[in-house]
């Protein structure tokens, strides 16, 4: 019976370091004669701060490769505790060294007149006609929530227009659409 169980059980073996310097040696041999083509990808990692310290230690070897990805990192988060780090405090919850070769690129909140010109253009993509007091609404909403929050409120708002028999949202769509959800 275990000899029939061995059999159905696929063979995992583990890639040592050995193996991937082969396979870095033929693909760089491949590169250099013009067989292949290096295409480096994206890769992007959002709450970051959830990795832990195993995690970071192996993108850190990871990224030291010539075939690595371009690494988009984000998170929230200010000064918190590295997740397997024992109890190491650091900026973003990303350990010191790791930290030190990111490039940092902080944001901000959106400005009204921002949030009104982007609200804007999203009407527009959506095929809506809207008023600029409805517009001046939507961008006070997403001031006190978000962009996203704002955004979607054109929908509801749209549907309480045509609801009324308006073809254009109006300030007071948008009020009562607000007034209908949780933010």
């Amino acid at each position: 019976m275990s000899l029939v169980a061995a059999l159905g059980k696929p063979k995992k073996t583990e890639i040592t370091e050995k193996l991937r310097q082969e396979i870095n040696k033929v693909v760089s041999k491949y590169i250099d004669d013009g067989v292949a083509e290096l295409v480096p990808g994206v890769l992007f990692l959002d709450e970051v701060h959830m990795l832990d310290l195993e995690a970071f230690t192996y993108l850190n070897r990871s990224l030291e490769s010539t075939i690595s990805p371009i690494c988009v990192m984000a998170t929230n988060r200010g000064v918190t505790a590295v997740r397997g780090g024992g109890g190491v405090v650091a900026p973003h919850g990303i350990p010191g060294d790791f930290l030190d070769r990111l490039l940092i690129v902080p944001t901000h909140p959106y400005k009204a007149d921002e949030l009104h010109r982007i609200l804007k253009v999203r009407a527009k993509i959506e095929g809506l006609q809207i008023t600029d007091g409805a517009l001046q609404s939507l961008a006070q909403i997403g001031l006190k929530t978000s962009l996203r929050y704002a955004v979607q409120m054109l929908a509801p708002a749209a549907l309480l227009a045509e609801t009324n028999g308006r073809d254009e949202v109006a300030e007071e769509d948008v009020d009562s659409a607000d007034e209908l959800f949780l933010h």
